[in-house]
């Protein structure tokens, strides 16, 4: 425990050396350390016709917002619903998802926010898994909830149509598949029309700031989801941080989603910083580069955050140049395919004036937004180091990197378990056992591989069993695929392992071509540029493919790729053939 105690002075006092001098040391409560909630009563009272969301130019303020989660609360009650009870949210973007969202938390239920990408079996579980009672779903995705109702605890279903908030005349262009016309839902009750109808009075609840007001499913790769149980304090506390360190914004910025969210991240940046911070965001159901271009030339929003791989698509739109973007002033992204490198953020910058920067380290167990790099790109410090370069921790979460096998400590500078603690932590996972081993001594030990640097910065390198042995060396999926990013040609990029008989083992990369190089490029082509690019131990074995297989959330599904490309090592690679599954 002293050599512990010992390592975490010396961790605070390198956090505190590099602290970016233009950041304040605290995170700041508006309102001060109250459910998220009161957040939003306060910003009815303060700022009512103030649009809290702006969809399509269709615009919910905060005081609407707070009396339609009142009325939504008041259907809870008046169905029976009590503090603890289960509600699923099966939505994609749209303002009655932050209905539902602020409705449940008032009246004690638990938020479950179900991916609308899921089918049926993905949706079985869920609900079965939380013994949900109420659904919200999309017209359009009722026939899933329809097909799995009877096998469920769903005593109401309740459905809504992208329609109800669009506007007549958008402001900006609205994606196809918000405009099929609405389908019938029998044995549903219509959300919007039922809350015109339905009174806001119910008996306020004993709602505290520690209870669990949310189970947020994990997105991993394999195995079946496990539901975290999170608290209004875990959500005050990444809102507090994340404005003040993360964004830096007040009530007078603006904020533009796109994310999903039914993701921690879209929740936290599209649902929760909104009401915490009082600031309007504009809210797209989607991503779509036209929208984006046009939402950002109309309203002028101050900051963003996205995925590095749709801020290439804007930067190399063909009418780019037609639009103002230079209202923004902080754009964070999340490196998954596409990793952030000194050209691309060279090139955002000249186009919007902002320098984009990596967002945060974070998972779902944490609320995700546990590190922040806020001033910490001058001369491109960030991108010159370990991929991926994850910043400094919030205030008042700690990091240390350990020894997978033993949890001895490691030192800076070298590979080990990232473990975290943190004021946002989740409390348990539901109906899972595995807490007991993730949680210990206050700590979550992530299962992500990670290093710790001699000046104190966190640098996410992949998961633990991603990693590599070549020879006896760590060789890092995420580093190798950052380096082959930086091939113009390159359109995405995932690396995985397989046997050999004299290395052990040896990275394959499966490589997606930028359309305009496809047929003018080979494997032996990209492995000569790899040897002449990273140690000789890092070089893949090349495979072009037409399209990686992608989770929910962008992520490259790399038991996909292992379980539909990896055969007898003697053989050669298959080639691409379309399969079921994308590959086979």
């Amino acid at each position: 425990m002293l050599k512990e105690q010992q390592y975490l002075k010396q961790l605070r006092q390198l956090w505190e050396k590099n602290w970016p001098s233009e950041l304040p040391k605290e995170p700041h409560y508006p309102f001060g350390e109250v459910q998220l909630t009161e957040y939003l009563r306060k910003w009815a009272q303060i700022n009512p016709d103030k649009p809290c969301i702006i969809y399509y130019g269709a615009e919910l303020t905060f005081q609407e917002l707070d009396d339609l989660s009142d009325r939504f609360a008041a259907f809870l009650y008046d169905r029976g619903l009590k503090k603890g009870d289960r509600v699923a949210v099966f939505l994609p973007n749209c303002p009655q998802y932050h209905i539902v969202f602020y409705g449940v938390l008032k009246l004690g239920c638990i938020l479950v926010p179900v991916n609308p990408m899921f089918k049926a079996q993905e949706l079985l579980y869920e609900l079965n898994d939380t013994e949900a009672k109420v659904i919200v779903t999309l017209d359009q995705l009722f026939p899933i909830v329809q097909s799995v109702k009877e096998w469920t605890h769903l005593s109401v279903v309740l459905t809504t149509h992208f329609a109800d908030y669009l506007p007549e005349e958008p402001a900006f262009t609205v994606h196809e598949s918000l405009l099929s016309p609405k389908t019938p839902c029998p044995d549903t009750m219509d959300l919007l029309s039922l809350l015109a109808e339905q009174d806001s009075g119910y008996p306020r609840m004993d709602v505290g700031l520690d209870d669990v007001v949310a189970l947020n499913y994990t997105s991993g790769t394999t195995g079946f989801p496990k539901g975290c149980a999170h608290t209004q304090r875990d959500m005050i506390y990444t809102a507090a941080t994340t404005t003040t360190f993360g964004l830096n914004i007040t009530p007078d910025d603006m904020g533009l989603v796109y994310w999903p969210i039914f993701w921690i991240a879209g929740e936290d940046t599209g649902v929760i910083v909104p009401v915490f911070s009082g600031t309007t965001h504009i809210l797209l159901a989607r991503w779509h580069a036209q929208s984006m271009l046009e939402a950002i030339d109309r309203y002028r929003p101050t900051f963003t955050c996205g995925i590095v791989d749709n801020f290439v698509e804007l930067m190399e739109h063909p009418d780019v140049d037609k639009y103002n973007l230079h209202s923004l002033r902080s754009t964070t992204v999340s490196s998954f395919i596409k990793k952030l490198n000194p050209e691309y953020r060279r090139r955002w910058r000249e186009l919007t004036g902002s320098i984009m920067r990596e967002a945060a380290y974070g998972m779902t167990e944490t609320h995700t937004v546990d590190t922040f790099t806020t001033g910490l790109q001058e001369n491109d410090r960030d991108l010159k180091s370990r991929p991926v370069f994850c910043g400094l921790p919030m205030p008042e979460t700690e990091l240390k990197i350990v020894d997978f096998e033993t949890d001895d400590l490691v030192p800076l500078g070298e590979e080990g378990e990232i473990a975290i603690r943190t004021p946002s932590l989740f409390k348990f996972y539901w109906n899972k056992p595995e807490s007991e081993r993730a949680l210990r001594d206050g700590w979550l030990y992530t299962g992500d591989l990670g290093v710790l640097d001699e000046e104190g910065f966190l640098h996410f390198l992949g998961r633990k069993k991603e990693m590599l042995k070549v020879k006896g060396m760590s060789v890092f999926p995420a580093e190798i695929e950052a380096l082959i990013c930086g091939h113009e040609a390159i359109e995405a990029c995932g690396v995985v392992g397989r046997s050999h008989p004299e290395k052990g083992e040896e990275p394959v990369a499966f490589v997606q071509l930028v359309s305009g190089y496809k047929g003018k490029l080979s494997e032996v082509d990209l492995e000569k540029w790899c040897r002449e690019n990273m140690a000789g131990y890092k070089v893949p074995v090349i495979q072009i493919i037409e399209e990686l297989p992608l989770t929910a959330t962008g992520k490259v599904k790399k038991e996909e790729l292992k379980n539909n490309w990896f055969i007898d090592l003697s053989q050669p690679l298959p080639s691409v053939k379309e399969g079921r599954s994308g590959l086979v």
